[in-house]
């Protein structure tokens, strides 16, 4: 009997130990949200923008090239009543030579455990702790079907609510286009895609591709969203209809 209990009480500590030490190790893993997207007013980064359109009828894409700056104004309250921070957008040619012009503003509003972004009524969580690769969240969980259907019309947004955003690779280093950043830490939110991105002229084709990259430190650091639809309407003029943009930084301070 003495044998018996001596082997429980001993069971019962590896358990408290073993516990203990996942608990530590948690929060060893968990790092602030602050630590990769500050906010403070007059902070701000400049980005070279790809924007990707469709012209003539959805026959033809371009890609139009500007520098846009993202600068945080204030604290604010977001349009639930929440303290906020309130970023202005501005843009300009892509060589820098013209003046900012201003191009709007969206809502950064940090939480105990995440960050959201609010920009034209659409609501996305950014980042979620804890931050560890492979940690996944409905990032989009708090958009409308079809949340583009006043602009797009297409159907490959009808189900943005379901997109499982992760934590994919931590990078000491990442370099793309000669800029190069450090601590880095890419959120993965879609990869989806038919008959894309090089399509076949006589099927139905999409891309959903979605994809950030934050700096510890310094914010968000590179985004690629891109959503359009191939459509090869056999009664009359195949056409897309769509959007895509890529931002990478280029100036921080």
């Amino acid at each position: 009997m003495r044998f018996l209990c001596n082997y429980r009480l001993a069971l019962t500590a590896v358990l408290l130990s073993t516990l203990i030490s996942c608990s530590k190790k948690e929060e060893f893993v968990t790092e602030p949200l602050s630590d990769y997207v500050p906010l403070e007013a007059g902070k701000y980064i400049t980005y070279r923008l790809d924007s990707l359109v469709f012209t003539n009828f959805g026959s033809v894409a371009e890609v139009r090239r500007y520098q846009v700056r993202h600068q945080v104004d204030q604290q604010v309250t977001d349009n639930l009543g929440r303290p906020s921070w309130r970023v202005f957008t501005f843009i300009r040619d892509s060589a820098g030579t013209q003046p900012w012009t201003p191009n709007g503003s969206y809502f950064i509003t940090p939480l105990t455990n995440k960050v959201e972004l609010i920009e034209d009524n659409l609501r996305v969580i950014k980042m979620q702790q804890p931050v560890r690769e492979g940690f996944q969240w409905r990032g989009n969980s708090y958009l409308p079907d079809d949340p583009y259907g006043t602009s797009y019309d297409f159907s490959n947004d009808d189900f943005m609510e379901d997109w499982e955003f992760f934590y994919d690779v931590f990078e000491t280093e990442w370099t793309y286009r000669d800029q190069t950043y450090t601590d880095v830490v890419t959120v993965e939110q879609q990869d989806d895609a038919e008959n894309a991105p090089v399509v076949n002229i006589g099927n139905y084709g999409y891309i959903n591709r979605s994809v950030e990259k934050f700096a510890k430190g310094i914010g968000m650091v590179y985004r690629r969203y891109e959503l359009w639809e191939y459509q090869p309407n056999p009664s009359g003029s195949p056409y897309t209809t769509g959007f895509g943009i890529t931002l990478w930084m280029i100036d921080h301070n």
